[in-house]
């Protein structure tokens, strides 16, 4: 490859013109990808910095590596107002032959630009650039825009093994040996971070619910920092909830002390939030402005998916119940949240111990909207959603399965915080609801196999009879 590749990042428009009819193509087959069903129109630089390909002395190290944050233009979505295109992280490698061991991570041969002649793939999949990253944490390093971040009290090993995850994800994640993870974020913006912000505040409140981060990669650009990553220390052996929840299912064996357990440890995470960070009450204001959103994401989704239109006014009870609760005078206590609680985004450990992990929020909610106090309600309505998913994709049949976890969990619930969830239940349908027709339009838009899973719900939240506070 030519020294000045090698040696100097090319400027940033020259380098993005040369990967741009590539990146058009690949980037909208990335599950991580948002704006699918739409067409690219454009790709703009906001960052792009040169990177050690690999750590000092690999033989096997890609000629260039590259760190780009890129905006993607797209027109909106239906329904959708006009807006700026999403910002991705890319950790590219350049080659002059890919080895059959990278051949997933093509993202294709440039023909033009500074970059002509050779291949280039997403090289967090490759080891030596996973091992920059590390390395580079561990260190403390400044690169460009770049800042890599660690906690004194963590110690980060020199030299670990790298290995990507595989399984399905909104963002990617390589781990360490057996001893840390880095979850590498994909869609990025400025502002703070709740994925970094409330593992710290959980660190410091002393919950061991929760991983306590290890470090962290930010990017100093404008209204920043823009969060890029965080390290984490990797459960050994642990069971994705979700697998683990599926297995049980396969075998035909209950899943209720599992879910008990899993509804304890929620309430363990909520305690040590509100311990840590400002509560605040909502009157009828302030749920009045919640309804609005569910009712306002209600109709969008239905302009959306246009199979939700039938079950559009029964769907909407549960959101007027809710307002019609609240100018009675009732109120209730919002705190921060997890925000997009379900089974995959819990860990057990091989000693039976529940962990929390994940708390970047909906990827598809505003950042903005995920950092708001909610009622502790719309975590639980997660989980209970997640558990109705579980059944639904059980490859046998298990009737009353769902509903069984759903009862343990809320159990457990209460034994961890002192109260119920069940005995809010007008509360409790609304965000069921709202968590419903958000997966609906997920479904749609990303994994449309699965719509089916979501609209069963709907149907029957839809069909409900309107419900009452046990306390009315």
């Amino acid at each position: 490859m030519p020294e000045a590749v090698i040696r100097t990042v090319p400027s940033p428009t020259a380098l993005l013109a040369s990967l741009d009819p590539l990146l058009r193509a690949w980037l909208p087959g990335r599950r991580w990808f948002a704006g699918k069903g739409r067409p690219v129109t454009g790709l703009s630089p906001v960052a792009v910095t040169g990177l050690p390909p690999a750590p000092e002395g690999d033989p096997g190290a890609p000629a260039a590596l590259y760190h780009l944050l890129v905006r993607v233009h797209q027109p909106p979505a239906p329904g959708s107002p006009e807006r700026r295109g999403d910002c991705y992280q890319l950790v590219v490698g350049v080659r002059e032959v890919l080895p059959p061991r990278l051949a997933p991570s093509l993202i294709g041969h440039v023909t033009a630009g500074p970059l002509a002649g050779y291949v280039v793939y997403d090289a967090l999949d490759d080891p030596g650039p996973a091992g920059t990253l590390l390395e580079a944490l561990r260190s403390g390093a400044r690169l460009g825009p770049l800042r890599f971040e660690r906690d004194p009290d963590h110690e980060i090993r020199a030299a670990l093994v790298p290995r990507v995850m595989t399984a399905e994800q909104s963002n990617s994640s390589v781990v360490y040996g057996d001893s840390l993870v880095l979850k590498v974020l994909r869609r990025i913006g400025p502002g703070t971070h709740p994925d970094l912000e409330l593992p710290l505040a959980l660190a410091r409140a002393g919950c061991a619910r929760v991983p306590a981060p290890a470090g962290w990669i930010t990017a100093g650009l404008p209204g920043g920092p823009w969060l890029l990553g965080v390290l984490q220390p990797y459960v050994q052996g642990a069971d994705d909830g979700w697998e683990l929840a599926l297995r049980e299912l396969a075998k035909g064996e209950d899943f209720a002390a599992e879910a008990r357990a899993l509804g304890r440890a929620t309430a363990e995470v909520h305690t040590a939030l509100a311990r840590a960070l400002p509560t605040v009450t909502l009157g009828h204001h302030a749920m009045a402005r919640i309804v609005d959103g569910m009712t306002g994401r209600l109709a969008a989704a239905v302009r959306t998916v246009p199979a939700l239109l039938p079950y559009a006014p029964g769907l909407r009870t549960a959101f007027t119940a809710l307002g019609d609760l609240a100018g009675q005078g009732r109120t209730w206590t919002a705190q921060r949240v997890h925000g997009d609680l379900h089974l995959g985004q819990c860990l057990r450990s091989p000693d039976g111990r529940w962990s929390v992990i994940d708390f970047e929020g909906e990827p598809d909610r505003p950042p903005e909207e995920r950092r708001m106090p909610q009622p502790v309600a719309r975590d639980v309505a997660g989980m209970l959603r997640s558990f109705d998913y579980a059944e639904r994709s059980a490859d046998t049949p298990a009737p009353g399965w769902a509903e069984t976890c759903r009862a343990a969990y809320c159990s457990g619930y209460a034994r961890g915080a002192g109260h119920d969830p069940r005995t809010d239940p007008v509360l409790l349908r609304a965000y069921e609801t709202d968590k419903a027709v958000y997966e609906v339009v997920y479904e749609a838009r990303h994994r449309p196999d699965w719509l089916p899973v979501p609209l069963a719900a709907v149907r029957r939240l839809a069909a409900a009879e309107p419900v009452r506070n046990r306390s009315a």
